[in-house]
């Protein structure tokens, strides 16, 4: 996918209408989607957590991956209160394990706040695209239609802060009691956002958990906000007469890929992708720094999910 400011000189020279693709122009990351080759998919660094930077890097390169989603938050394999320090040696550890790295996940939600004012000037400076931010939650001491309106104001003024350093901001929906669970509420606070600096991390195993059979109604919605996509996948499992949601490898549980694949490809869009494992892998599914399984099972269940998504995203 060319970037924008490849896609800014050939339109300077006149020569957009003579460049031969298969695929879509998406006005959204204004450039030319190319829909007939594979996603630009990254390995949340939270399931290596247990390797050293290089060897992350090294790893993901190994296993097929075009780069890392890399951990910037509490618990994660860069901590923010040294973020100044370690995310440059960490991008640098990883560019010599032979990868990259575009797309980072924080726990940044205020443009006043000084530690989330570093890690986006940190990031912006070692050529990082794209963060997530930290979830929001309903306050307790004011109505949820206040609750929303505080968080458009908040997402605002992060949208600022992101243009003044050229790096663009994600909400996740996310499945549960926070801000995101529904698609109504990830649209109600990015409504006066510049869409250009801030937007939406789609996760579609969330998007189904919440929306059911609506999903695509929330896609549709949300659609020209998308920035960059999450894959994983889940099912409903009876526990001693309880239901229990379960984490599973790609294409063994309930989210429709197909579906899902060929309503981006109908939208053009084919932003950079977030693969996460959440099912059991010795700790690693948890961001563990020690597991318990071999590292062979943890590496060959993700090139497992990264083949299927290629083969499903090639034939939807």
């Amino acid at each position: 996918m060319k970037t924008r400011r490849e896609f800014t000189k050939l339109a300077a020279l006149g020569v957009i209408g003579t460049i031969p693709f298969n695929g879509l122009a998406n006005p959204l990351f204004n450039s030319v989607v190319d829909l007939n080759t594979d996603l630009d998919i990254s390995i949340f660094s939270k399931h290596l957590q247990f390797l050293d930077y290089e060897t992350t890097g090294a790893m993901a390169t190994e296993m097929g991956f075009s780069g890392v989603d890399l951990t910037v938050r509490p618990k994660g394999h860069v901590l923010p209160s040294n973020v100044e320090k370690d995310l440059p040696k960490a991008i640098a550890a990883i560019k010599k394990g032979g990868s990259s790295c575009k797309m980072i996940t924080t726990a940044i939600e205020n443009a006043s706040k000084q530690l989330d004012i570093a890690v986006i000037k940190t990031a912006a400076k070692e050529g990082i695209e794209y963060y997530r931010s930290n979830w929001f939650a309903y306050k307790e001491e004011i109505s949820m239609e206040d609750s929303l309106a505080f968080y458009v104001k908040e997402i605002q003024k992060l949208g600022v802060l992101n243009k003044e350093w050229g790096i663009v901001g994600c909400y996740q929906n996310h499945a549960g009691l926070k801000i995101g669970g529904s698609f109504w509420e990830v649209k109600k606070i990015l409504e006066t956002v510049n869409p250009n600096y801030f937007g939406v991390q789609y996760d579609i195993r969330h998007a189904t958990v919440e929306g059911g059979v609506s999903w695509k109604n929330g896609l549709a919605l949300l659609q020209t906000y998308i920035k960059t996509i999450v894959l994983k996948d889940f099912k409903w499992v009876q526990v001693k007469g309880e239901w229990k949601l379960v984490n599973v490898p790609i294409g063994k549980g309930m989210v429709d890929f197909d579906a899902y694949f060929k309503l981006l490809k109908k939208y053009g869009i084919k932003p950079p992708v977030s693969l996460h494992l959440e099912y059991d892998l010795g700790g690693a599914e948890k961001g563990k720094r020690s597991i318990t399984v071999d590292k062979k099972l943890v590496f060959d269940a993700m090139k497992k999910d990264l083949k299927a998504i290629n083969v499903l995203w090639k034939n939807a």
